[in-house]
């Protein structure tokens, strides 16, 4: 039964489908497990980047696409929930319009970029999909009448997912009862069936064959695959989850700007988790996702700690400056790049596979 639900796609190694059921489990439990804002609030963003990532890894990882345009579709999705709600107001009604007008948006745009772009070289075909993402972040910034400009729109959701709405008056083990428990629980039940969508994607025999264009296009196309109808279609996939997850940032985050959802720090972002979980796994973007993230969120807390802990040596205490939070977070990306070359999933099979010999 979980072998059909997995897609027949097992994590191989013990420790793996330990890792990734504490994992599950602890964001399954999280607002009752870590009660508080932050801990909910980057819990969410963990639930939003399994998704980005994962449809990135469709499209670098499984089909050997680099797009730096994703985090374009990811805008998007996360504009059209705004857009939406702002101008029908709080209503599932405008949800509902939001989503599907940026999912059709997302298609069309899709299917532009790889009917004309796809043909070329990778490393063009890479500088044409920067251009039209930065293309598309400068809009967002100048179109004030419409997008907001730099200040980005903050909008209303329906109340049911807002804190106001409370089910019980009474917290359940330090967790408030109301509709942003909700709205999280809505966010994982989506982040669930989408990543299981995915799974059976590449899965399945046109999943097969995007591996196969991946480890060799011109072989693929010598055998009687059209290349570039299935390296579009990948890309058209990729885009739509991207901006599903765009979709759900908005709806969590009940703001939306271009730095919320369209900068480059983003697709960076999106890169180096990739790189973390390992290329061609999408387990890796739970795992890489859940390590990035709460690196990310908490290094500050911990460096400063530390660094009070060291007062009484001031070259080590400025050395934990919690200032200096992206140089620890740069140092670890390169142990784990140094020790995990697959990234994490990656080597955790490849170690059972080697003790299964």
């Amino acid at each position: 039964m979980l072998s059909k639900i997995l897609s027949n796609d097992l994590p191989r190694s013990r420790i793996l489908a330990v890792m990734l059921l504490v994992l599950v489990l602890g964001l399954a439990f999280a607002p009752f497990i870590f009660p508080g804002v932050k801990a909910l609030n980057v819990a969410a963003k963990v639930l939003v980047f399994i998704v980005l990532v994962a449809s990135f890894d469709l499209l670098l990882g499984y089909t050997g696409i680099v797009s730096f345009a994703h985090t374009m579709f990811f805008g998007i999705g996360a504009y059209g929930i705004a857009l939406a709600t702002t101008h029908m107001g709080a209503t599932w009604t405008a949800l509902g319009v939001g989503l599907v007008s940026s999912l059709a948006l997302s298609f069309v745009l899709a299917l532009l970029i790889g009917l004309f772009s796809l043909r070329v070289r990778a490393i063009f075909f890479a500088m044409i999909t920067l251009a039209i993402a930065s293309a598309f972040l400068t809009l967002a910034s100048q179109l004030s009448d419409i997008t907001g400009g730099e200040d980005g729109l903050t909008f209303k959701v329906p109340e049911v997912l807002t804190s106001s709405f409370e089910f019980s008056e009474q917290p359940f083990l330090g967790a408030s009862l109301d509709g942003r428990l909700l709205c999280y629980y809505l966010l994982f039940a989506v982040t669930v069936v989408l990543f299981l969508s995915l799974l059976r994607i590449v899965n399945s025999p046109f999943g097969r064959v995007l591996q196969a264009i991946r480890e060799n296009e011109f072989r693929a196309e010598a055998i009687g695959y059209r290349v570039v109808v299935y390296r579009t279609t990948s890309s058209i996939l990729s885009a739509l989850f991207a901006c599903m997850a765009g979709a759900m940032l908005a709806l969590w985050l009940r703001y939306n700007g271009p730095d919320t959802s369209l900068s480059f720090e983003i697709m960076m972002d999106v890169l180096l988790i990739v790189v973390i979980g390992g290329m061609g796994t999408m387990y890796g973007s739970i795992i890489g996702a859940v390590l990035f993230l709460i690196a990310q969120s908490y290094l500050q807390d911990l460096l400063r700690i530390g660094s009070e802990a060291a007062s009484s040596l001031p070259w080590l205490s400025a050395l934990l400056s919690p200032d200096r939070w992206l140089l620890w977070l740069g140092v670890l990306f390169v142990l784990s790049v140094y020790y995990f070359p697959t990234g994490v999933v990656g080597k955790l099979r490849t170690s059972a596979l080697l003790r299964g010999k």
